[in-house]
């Protein structure tokens, strides 16, 4: 009974250490579920410059971005045009860290446009 307990305790042991190997590798990876791009628009980038410190409190590599309570409400936009209609915005997503200033810095940039919306591009903010 000993020979069969003991390959098995050191059969977990590796396995314990290879997988808090691959946690702190991933950790210091760019976020897997986190977006390489997101659409918005005005209303929607100023309300999340607006709520940047307290989403950037948020704990973790990765910030979950929910600008849900954003959106106006009892507003009725124009139809869109038959040709190309504008992207629908994204309202919640998930970001790095480092995304999440690089977000930031982009919709401050000068001369940006947002309306009817823009797709803002993330995976370059590595």
């Amino acid at each position: 009974m000993k020979n069969f307990v003991f390959p098995w305790r050191g059969a977990v042991a590796g396995l314990a250490g290879s997988l808090l190997l691959i946690a702190n590798a991933s950790a210091e990876d760019a976020c897997g579920l986190c977006v390489k791009q997101i659409v918005t628009n005005s209303e929607l980038a100023t309300c999340f410059l607006d709520q940047y410190d307290q989403i950037a409190k948020s704990n973790g590599n990765a910030v979950v971005v929910d600008l849900s309570s954003c959106a106006s409400r009892g507003i009725v936009e124009a139809l869109p045009s038959p040709t190309k209609a504008p992207a629908e915005p994204d309202m919640q997503f998930m970001v790095s860290r480092l995304q999440l200033q690089c977000l930031k810095k982009q919709l401050e940039a000068p001369g940006v446009v947002l309306d009817p919306s823009a797709t803002i591009q993330l995976d370059s903010c590595k």
